[in-house]
Parts: structure tokens; sequence; C-alpha cells
């Protein structure tokens, strides 16, 4: 049995793990770009993620979930989760930085407080999410550099990553409430669900998914970094640390990923990176740490 010291630092490696691949597959998007198109990108990461976690799970005598409703509740969350934003942010990084697609990224908490508020019309804003929301939106003009124009990013661009990670914000209500209530394995959600992404991508990848015959292995070893850990394995360490830490500490992983992501960004491809993105960064993660209420603006009521 575990002690309660092993059972907390158990899932540090885990936490690590996800948060540089996370951070890393926007670098792999970019790479991946050199062979395949978006779609390419897109279809390829889903198949190989899928590949990888149905071997996983035949290896633990995991079965896949056969129920229609529950595969389309599963299909949908795969469009909102994989195929939709696969696509846009594989299409948005032919004209951005891997490091801008990092940071915007970092937007996701701040998108799903939105999409519950939305879902959740009864329920009224706390003070400290209008807050959160705020900076957050400040954050993100901060990162763009609003006062002179979009620079060198083209504006499709930006809104395809807002567009993107929005898709994101959208899914957790939604898994939150026709997925999670199955109480299915997570193993056997997530086989199904990268499956079903992969074979609703197959007709565009064929349609246009290889852009350049010319395979380096730089790039190919990218995008099997991408489709196997990036949107396979990552998720179950993900439901590890849940499981052994707490939702709030996995959930904290977004503040790792756009760090990793600036950095292997300078390091590997050798991105420039002006002061108000970092800058711009730190105030959107700083807006979603205090809509989620990690930091608290007033004095918490003690329990006598």
């Amino acid at each position: 049995m575990n002690t309660p010291v092993q059972r907390q630092s158990s899932w540090i490696p885990a936490y690590i793990a996800l948060g540089i691949v996370w951070g890393c597959s926007f670098i792999f998007i970019k790479l991946g770009l050199e062979f395949l198109t978006p779609f390419g990108v897109a279809f390829v990461r889903c198949a190989l993620g899928a590949l990888a976690l149905l071997i996983y799970a035949k290896v633990k005598g995991i079965s896949l979930p056969k129920d229609p409703k529950v595969q389309f509740h599963l299909w949908v969350v795969a469009m909102l989760l994989n195929v939709i934003p696969g696509i846009l942010f594989a299409l948005a990084e032919t004209e951005v930085t891997s490091i801008l697609a990092g940071i915007i990224n970092a937007v996701t908490p701040l998108m799903t407080i939105i999409a519950i508020l939305v879902i959740n019309r009864e329920e009224k804003p706390k003070p400290s999410q209008l807050l959160g929301l705020l900076l957050g939106f400040l954050g993100v003009l901060t990162v763009l550099g609003a006062w002179r124009g979009l620079g060198d990013n083209p504006l499709w661009a930006v809104l395809a990553l807002l567009l993107a990670v929005s898709c994101y914000g959208i899914s957790f209500p939604y898994t939150r409430k026709y997925v999670i209530p199955l109480k299915i394995q997570t193993e056997s959600l997530m086989a199904m669900q990268l499956t079903l992404a992969a074979f609703t991508l197959f007709p565009f990848f064929l349609f246009d998914g290889i852009s350049k015959y010319e395979y380096r292995i730089g790039p190919v070893l990218a995008m099997i970094g991408l489709g196997v850990f990036g949107s396979g394995f990552a998720y179950l360490w993900n439901y590890k640390v849940m499981q052994l830490a707490g939702s709030a500490i996995a959930s904290s992983v977004t503040y790792l990923t756009p760090l990793v992501a600036i950095i292997v960004g300078i390091i590997f491809l050798n991105e420039s990176i002006t002061w108000n993105e970092p800058v711009g960064a730190l105030i959107v993660l700083l807006g979603a740490a205090i809509a989620q209420e990690r930091i608290s603006l007033g004095k918490r009521k003690t329990d006598r």
C-alpha cells in the first residue's frame, strides 16, 4: 500500500510529462506542416493517438463503448476537442508562430467559464469571474499588440486560434453533463473519442492531407510525438493527476504549457518574441487564476 507521501508525489512525473508534451504540441504542429496540410496534421495526430490507446485498451482488456447514444456524445466531444481545434490550430500556424499559438491556448480556462455561464444562464457570474474575464481579454489584446494592429499576424489566423480554444471551452461543460455521468473507464472513452475523430477527419485527409512527399526524420518524429503522446497518452496522464492530486492541480497544467511553448519555440525554431507576448501571457494566466478563484481577492470566511 502506498504511503500518503508516495501517493502525493506519484502524480508529479505525469504532471511534468503532461506540461512538456502539451507545451511542445505547438512546435510539433509547426514541424508537421512541413509535409502535411492542416487536414493532414489533424488526422495523423488523431489516428496515431487512437491507435496507441486502442492497443493500450486491448492489452488491458478494456472494451469500447458500443451504445450508439454514448458514441454520439463522444463524437460531439471529439469534434470540440480534436477535429475542429486540430484543423484550426494547424491552419493558424501556417501564418503565426508556435509561441503565439501556445499563448492563445492559455485562454482555454476563460473560454470554459464563459461557456458554463452561457449554458447555465440562471447562474449569475461572480465578481471574481467578471474581473478574471476582463483581465484575460486585456491579456489577449496585450499578446497581440493591439495598439499597433495585429503586427504580422493575419486577423483570420488569430480568430481561428480563438475559435479553437472556444471549442475547448464548450467541450468541458458538455463532457461534464453528458459523458462523465456515464462512469465509463477513461481509457475506453478516450480510445473511442479519438477513433471517431480519426474517422471523421479521414475523408479530408484523402482529399488534401499531404502537402509535400518529403519525409524528414524531425517532422515525422514530431507527428509521432504529437499523436501518440499529445493526443493519446497525455489524456491518461491528466486523468491520473486528477485521481491522485485533484482536478485543481490537474487543470493548472494550463499555466505550464505556454512557458514550455515559448521556450521550445525560441530554442528549436528560432522564433522571435516581443515583450508584449510574455507579458500578455502573464495577464491572461492571472485573469484565469482569478476567474477560477485560485487567487482570492477577499477574505474567506473561516469555519467555526
